[in-house]
């Protein structure tokens, strides 16, 4: 992880001590805050359009992987389970668990789009996998089904989505980066890759997806990050 996000979150953490240290209820900044972070993601997610897609970019516009940045949570980084599978529940009707060659041979999905991050940096490379709408039709997602929560292999790192950008043509379960599989330092063996999101939501190693009623908040989005995360 690095030092500024290591920063941020004793810093957002020491916030809301200050806040509601010796109080026996919510101090009133702190639940004006509360209030307008609730307004911003009704915002956002009023905003949001499932047919406004990122620009395509040129290969011209890549960023030398090299200089992409990569962040995991652990100790040190995460590498493949040997019997790494993705699972798929939650409220739909066929519960399924897919293997990497499966997933590789569903539709392919390939885009060229500019990455931003919450720390203010950003990157272009070329993403490529399997469109998450694709593994909704397998399963058969409820009619109940709001959210879809995306978790790690990375110490149990996870982020929750509303299902409207979950479901967008730009979200991708991207297993490839730059034409080749995707390397440890960027989420292999299987991630989240979409253009509609702040990198921190596209979660990395993923292994599991589950579809579900309600939101259920996130690694970074407990910690006072906006849980909508738009871009």
């Amino acid at each position: 992880m690095s030092d500024i996000l290591t920063r941020r979150r004793f810093l957002t953490g020491a916030a809301a001590a200050s806040l509601l240290a010796g109080c026996d209820r919510v101090h009133p900044v702190a639940s004006f805050l509360l209030g307008m972070k609730d307004w911003n993601e009704k915002f956002e997610g009023f905003l949001f359009s499932s047919g406004r897609l990122a620009p395509e970019l040129p290969a011209s516009a890549a960023t030398p992987e090299q200089a992409f940045p990569s962040y995991f949570t652990s100790d040190a980084m995460p590498f493949v389970p040997a019997n790494w599978s993705l699972k798929v529940g939650g409220l739909v009707a066929r519960p399924a668990v897919f293997s990497l060659a499966q997933l590789m041979r569903m539709p392919r999905t390939e885009m060229r789009v500019q990455h931003h991050c919450v720390e203010g940096w950003s990157a272009v490379a070329s993403w490529h996998g399997v469109e998450l709408s694709e593994i909704a039709k397998l399963v058969g997602i409820s009619p109940r089904v709001n959210y879809v929560e995306f978790r790690s292999f990375d110490s149990n790192y996870w982020s929750s989505w509303d299902l409207g950008s979950g479901l967008h043509p730009q979200t991708l379960l991207a297993y490839g980066m730059n034409g080749h599989t995707l390397y440890p330092d960027h989420g292999a063996p299987l991630r989240v890759y979409s253009a509609v999101k702040l990198g921190y939501k596209n979660v990395k190693y993923l292994a599991e997806v589950n579809f579900m009623p309600d939101k259920t908040g996130g690694y970074w989005e407990n910690q006072g990050y906006d849980w909508f995360g738009g871009v």
